[in-house]
């Protein structure tokens, strides 16, 4: 099929804001293998809500939304695929327009959103954050900066035209993400006092939970030249990611849905089991290996996976306490989680993806409350050790304080760390109480002893693997 595909029977659109690699390397991947086994009823249109990725966008822009998605396994064994789901690529607008116009259509039967764990501005009580100034901004009526000011717009336009019903989907790694995200919308709604636009939400929308699964680095400089090699394309929106992909989505739909099932999507009744073993063995897995490995002087995912302390740090968080939290005999898992952690490491072991701490150590600040204190929560709770999690948020307080001391060897970006804050910690009398005590990080458990107690216990087998660098 030539690249400005055939969309004329594409009757439905999905409207995605976030159109960065991982949905390119995800969401639009399935969509595609949906148009492909002859299922051509949907297709996406694209664009972002804050002004970046402009060269990505126009690239895909001139080359009609379509591009080459380079997938590579463990043994590193690669293959090529082209990807046609995208019918519209939109250039950023700050007033949003086109988003608005499309999103207002009736036949955008859903608008998804990928905008990273840290761009739903929740605190530790899933009310919205108030301190930050983007959402304040939108808060007071400003140019839409945020996913709760972009979908203000959207659904305001689409209730002037009729208000058709719509599903809003979640593609990020945030626990409960469709209902989380849904009350942070209610209440970004009310505190604006549009109690009109509030009300249709309430009535005519679906936000199901979902759990997403691809590791997608940043595109590395040398992809194109080898999907030139490969196919002869000259794609200047060529990407890469790891063979394994999986997508499980709560089947809940306001306005129908693409058969995403024929190809390999699970439609289930309950999204949480899912969520939480990726959540807990695979992102929180995902940060130790970044965090640590940079301590160590590394810089790519796989390098830390050849360290065996590394690997062990892992592993044991997985085994001592993830498994047991999850796996319980009154909450038995459907998921065999040991074989879970076995795949998830050795897929963090593919040199071939090249994907690096820089990227996975980004938003420690959202991460350490959403994927790791779950555990600790739940395993002082029934009173086990917590030696094992107590690892992550040591490795990252040490991180931190390379961070402060302006030493770590790349720009750390986190959109939920107040940096001021941070830095203060280092300048109290004993910093390690202080960041015990933060309850931006830790919630309820903030200044709990046995917290403190096992951090610093932790803190201190991380100084000897520090010191212990060859």
């Amino acid at each position: 099929m030539d690249d400005v595909a055939a969309f004329a029977d594409a009757r439905h659109t999905l409207l995605h804001l976030g159109l960065g690699s991982f949905h390119r390397a995800h969401q639009a991947v399935y969509l595609d293998r949906l148009r492909e086994a002859g299922e051509r009823s949907w297709a996406i249109v694209g664009g972002n809500i804050r002004d970046d990725g402009a060269d990505t966008l126009a690239a895909l822009a001139a080359q009609h939304g379509a591009y080459t998605l380079e997938t590579v396994s463990p043994a590193g064994e690669r293959r090529y695929e082209r990807i046609r789901s995208i019918r519209e690529v939109v250039p950023f607008d700050p007033r949003l327009a086109r988003l608005a116009e499309v999103g207002a259509d009736p036949e955008t039967r859903i608008v998804s959103f990928t905008v990273t764990e840290a761009g739903y501005y929740l605190d530790g009580h899933d009310a919205l954050d108030l301190t930050s100034p983007a959402l304040r901004a939108d808060l007071d009526g400003g140019p839409p900066s945020t996913l709760y000011g972009a979908l203000a717009t959207i659904l305001a336009a689409r209730l002037a035209r009729g208000g058709a019903p719509v599903t809003l989907l979640n593609c990020d790694n945030l626990r409960s993400n469709g209902t989380r995200f849904r009350a942070g919308l209610l209440e970004f709604l009310e505190r604006r006092g549009e109690s009109r636009l509030r009300g249709w939400v309430l009535a005519s929308t679906a936000c199901p939970s979902a759990m997403v699964d691809r590791i997608t680095p940043r595109p590395p400089p040398d992809v194109a030249a080898r999907v030139r090699a490969a196919t002869g394309e000259d794609d200047r929106a060529a990407l890469m990611a790891e063979s394994f992909i999986q997508w499980v989505i709560e089947d809940r739909f306001a306005a129908g849905r693409p058969a995403w099932e024929r190809v390999g999507v699970e439609m289930v009744e309950s999204v949480h089991p899912y969520e939480e073993a990726k959540i807990r063995v695979l992102n929180a897995s995902h940060s130790c290996v970044a965090w640590a490995g940079t301590l160590r002087g590394l810089s790519f995912i796989h390098e830390g996976m050849a360290v065996p302390e590394i690997r062990r740090m892992a592993h044991a968080y997985v085994s001592d306490d993830v498994i047991p939290s999850l796996d319980t005999p009154e909450h038995p898992s459907p998921i065999d989680l040991a074989s879970y952690r076995d795949v998830v490491l050795e897929r963090f072991g593919n040199r071939w993806v090249q994907d690096t701490n820089a990227r996975v150590a980004m938003d420690g600040y959202a991460k350490i409350p959403g994927f790791v204190v779950p555990t600790l929560r739940e395993c002082l709770a029934r009173g086990a050790s917590i030696a094992s999690t107590a690892m992550l948020p040591a490795l990252f307080f040490a991180f931190l304080g390379r961070w402060h001391r302006d030493a770590l060897p790349y720009r750390y970006q986190d959109g939920t760390m107040d940096p001021a804050r941070a830095h203060a910690l280092f300048a109290a009398p004993d910093p390690l109480a202080a960041y015990a005590a933060d309850t931006t990080l830790f919630g309820t458990l903030a200044g709990d002893p046995r917290l403190l107690s096992a951090l610093r216990a932790a803190s201190e087998r991380v100084r000897s693997f520090v010191e212990a660098r060859p």
